[in-house]
Formats: structure tokens, sequence, C-alpha cells
């Protein structure tokens, strides 16, 4: 799912209802960050075009970023000044604006609108109907870091890649030293990968896990990352509605208990791991134990590890 400058209010997970019924809310975080960056250049902006109060607006001149954040709150949004901001600064002109704004007021995640998510410190681009990358996420490219073995560029593999954040985030903090590998099942996915993940070297590639990746690298993964779907079916409809219908249901439903996916990866994971290789995927607090005996019955030793910040959970497996 990777870059820079400006990040935007990125969604609350919205993929552990069960543990935490307040991401049932279709709430957005705010601008963390760089939130005084992005004011700042707002400020400057209208500086540059000033309009004094007696002056009617035309209709080429568009909403001021208070009137923009009145029609989003009345629209749902609870963050509408941060994203009024945010909307204002990537339009390209008011006939944009009016048509971002539109399409957020109707709720379209504020990512899609905008074209791209901040991700660790990196702008990822994200197009309309591919999985948006959430902030807890963060955690998972921090404990891959962690998981690095001292070897020269390590090969880094990103399964279920969706806009490749996690790969490019970790290549990135690796200083581009690394050999990246990417692949995703949905094509719109892989399409924005590609763009991400291209000018860093990576190479991203269309298809089911395991079987969409060159057969050389069998064996050679030093890190693979598969942030896989954990959200059960049943609890798919106490998503939001931002989620439910705007992001790939593939990118959301992990089966009956969540792990259908994740016990599909364990089951090749070994072998596709070089020795002291780890895989780390993201899942929910409530499924850490059931996730941790999938991946040691696939013969890896296991670590489950934890931020109650954010709040989230990732489980690593190694292959001795």
């Amino acid at each position: 799912m990777r870059h820079h400058d400006t990040e935007p209010a990125t969604h609350r997970d919205l993929r552990d209802p069960a543990t935490h019924p307040e991401l049932r809310e279709p709430a957005a975080d705010p601008v963390s960050a760089q939130a005084a960056e992005l004011r700042a250049a707002a400020e400057l902006r209208a500086a540059a075009e000033p309009r004094t109060a007696a002056e009617p607006r035309t209709s080429a001149e568009p909403l001021s970023e208070t009137e923009l954040a009145a029609r989003l709150r009345a629209a749902g949004c609870v963050f509408a000044e941060d994203e009024a901001r945010l909307l204002r600064l990537t339009a390209r002109g008011p006939a944009e604006l009016e048509r971002m704004t539109g399409r957020r007021a109707a709720g379209e995640p504020l990512e899609h609108v905008l074209g791209w998510a901040g991700f660790d410190g990196l702008r990822i681009a994200v197009d309309p109907g591919v999985f948006v990358p959430r902030r807890r996420t963060e955690f998972l490219v921090r404990a891959a870091l962690e998981a690095v073995p001292d070897t020269a560029a390590p090969v880094v593999l990103d399964l279920c890649c969706g806009t490749g954040a996690v790969g490019a985030a970790v290549v990135t903090r690796l200083g581009g030293d690394a050999r990246l590998h990417a692949a995703d099942l949905d094509p719109a996915a892989v399409r924005c990968a590609r763009r991400n993940l291209h000018p860093l070297g990576g190479r991203v590639y269309e298809g089911d896990l395991f079987a969409a990746l060159p057969a050389a690298l069998r064996g050679t993964v030093h890190l693979l990352t598969a942030n896989v779907p954990y959200v059960p079916t049943d609890d798919i409809p106490l998503l939001p509605s931002e989620a439910r219908d705007h992001e790939p249901r593939t990118a959301l439903d992990g089966g009956p208990d969540g792990l259908a996916l994740l016990r599909r990866v364990a089951a090749e994971a070994y072998d596709w791991l070089a020795p002291g290789g780890t895989l780390l995927t993201e899942t929910g607090s409530h499924q850490s134990g059931a996730a941790a005996g999938v991946l040691r019955e696939a013969g890896l030793t296991v670590r489950v590890v934890s931020d109650p910040e954010l709040p989230a959970t990732v489980v690593t497996a190694t292959r001795r």
C-alpha cells in the first residue's frame, strides 16, 4: 500500500468491530502530524488571493474553508474542518473542489476523493474502489522493521498488498536497501501498487496469494508482510458504509472466523520464507490467539505484539 508532504484524515481501523464498537461509526481520524503545516499552507493561499467581506463571490470562486466545513459537517463528517482544508489544498480549481466536496458529502471515503492517503509519513496513491491503508497498520511496519535480518538487500514480500503501503513504508524505512515484491488479487489495487512501488524499484504481481509470484522467490523471502482481510463474514454489515460500499469485499472479508485467508497464507509461507525469515500479519486482538495457533501449526515460531494506543495487534512467525 507508499510519498511525502501532507497527510489526510485517515480512517479509524474498520476491520475489528467486535472488539472496538466505535469502529462501527463512519468517522475518520483527524489530521495529526502535519496539521499545522496544512493550516499554514491554507493561510498562505488565502493571503495570496484576498477578498474583502463586501465583495460577492463569483461562480468561479471556491467555497471558503468555513463554508466547506459547514457543508461537510451537515453531511456527517466528524472532522469537517480538517477535511475541508485538505479538499481545498488538493482541488485544482473551483469546479473540481465542488465535485470533490459532493463526492465526500455523499459518503465516499476522503482518501478516494483526494486520490491519496497518508501512511507512515508517506503519500500513497489510492484510487476509488481500492482498500484504504489504515493508520493502525503502521504498527505492522514497525514490527516488520524489528524483524529484518542482518543481511544485505533483504527480500521483502508484501502479500495482499492493496495499494502497496506496507511494502513502500518498510523499504523506505530501510533506505531503499531491499528487493521489494508485492502481490494482490484485485486489478485496481495492483494498478495503485505499481504507481506506488515502481519508483522504489518494487515489482508487483496480480494473482491469488503465492500463485502470483515467480517460482524463483520460493525460499528467499526474508520479510513477508501479509495484511490479509480478517473481518468475520457476519461482521461485514457492522462496518461503516465507507468500507462496505466503497472498498472491495475481498479486502475485508476473512471468512467465518476471520482467519480463512491467514490459513491459506500459513499453509505455504514456510516454503517461501528464507531460513530465519519472518511472516507478519495484522489481526484483531480477540483473534490473536487463534491466529498464532494457525501459524504455529505451519511450523513457525510465533510471537504476538500489540500497541494498545492505536490499537493494533500483529502476529510474527519466523522460520527457524
